[in-house]
């Protein structure tokens, strides 16, 4: 369980900006096994954004809406105690974007270039070297 100055450090190190996203962040304490952030979207505007998908020109309100995202962090996840306490902000930074972009990625929010940074940024916490490129368009 996480005290009140690692939940506030926490919900720091999570709150960021994507352009495409308007994100806001909660630290709750969820079960351990649970997992450690999920990117929840309000049910609303989903299926308003899904619609004016299908819609054609009508939907164009929407569906140049930014997706609205809430990240929940599960406080109790021991990987959370592991990033407290890494020294290297660098690699703590580099782990929390991780754990953001695999909550967005679990709802399909995670495309283009911020897909191809996540895969390099993946490969170099593994100890790895990016051989090349993936070029996307967005």
């Amino acid at each position: 369980m996480l005290n009140e100055q690692e939940e506030g450090t926490l919900k720091q190190l999570f709150d960021r900006q994507v352009p495409e996203l308007h994100m806001t962040v909660e630290v709750k304490g969820l079960s351990p096994e649970a997992p450690p952030v999920i990117a929840t979207r309000p049910e609303f505007m989903r299926r308003m954004k899904d619609m004016a998908a299908v819609s054609g020109s009508m939907g164009g309100f929407y569906a140049n809406m930014p997706d609205e995202v809430t990240l929940t962090v599960n406080g109790n996840h021991a990987i959370f105690q592991t990033i407290l306490k890494e020294e290297d902000k660098v690699r703590q930074e580099k782990l929390v974007h991780n754990l953001s972009d695999l909550a967005l990625l679990s709802q399909g929010l995670l495309k283009g270039n911020n897909l191809t940074h996540f895969i390099q940024r993946s490969v170099d916490l593994m100890g790895g070297e990016a051989k090349g490129k993936i070029i996307l368009e967005a």
